[in-house]
């Protein structure tokens, strides 16, 4: 696991200005495809990016509610990157990433990976655990019910 974690390593190295942005896909449609390649057109950096994984072998296999991942019928995760280690470039980075996502997300599933989201807010969490944010909500009040782990996307506790 450690080799396929430190993957991107060398085209990533410490210092970059990174944002991030990610959706599922159940399928890409031919608009879908055409948007990508738009946006991919208009890369920020050299280092700005977007990667599509296939999602749907093993991981289709447990049922949706047996884990806190509840895209399960997803074929594809789609991951939109700025990268830039000026940080003078950011907001225009960060916007490319913005207008690529927002201009694909129609044709999402609906979520994305939880750990490529970056400030999106509780309602873009609670539309990625989808069903399971009320079980993982109810959890959380379990066994963190002051709310002590929240520096992350906050499953906040039930009440």
């Amino acid at each position: 696991m450690p080799a396929l974690q430190s993957m991107f390593d060398g085209l990533y190295p410490a210092g970059l200005q990174m944002y991030w942005k990610a959706d599922f896909y159940n399928a890409l449609s031919d608009e879908a495809i055409d948007l990508h390649l738009i946006h991919g057109a208009e890369l920020p950096s050299l280092q700005s990016t977007m990667h599509l994984y296939p999602v749907n072998g093993a991981a289709s296999k447990p049922d949706k509610y047996d884990t806190a991942w509840n895209f399960r019928e997803a074929k594809w995760a789609k991951v939109i990157l700025s990268a830039d280690p000026d940080p003078a470039n950011n907001t225009k980075n960060i916007q490319w990433a913005r207008d690529y996502w927002t201009a694909l997300h129609p044709h999402t599933a609906g979520g994305g990976y939880i750990n490529f989201m970056m400030i999106e807010g509780e309602e873009a969490v609670k539309r990625t655990y989808a069903e399971n944010y009320k079980r993982l909500s109810q959890v959380k009040a379990k066994y963190d019910p002051k709310n002590l782990f929240r520096v992350n996307q906050n499953i906040k506790p039930a009440k």
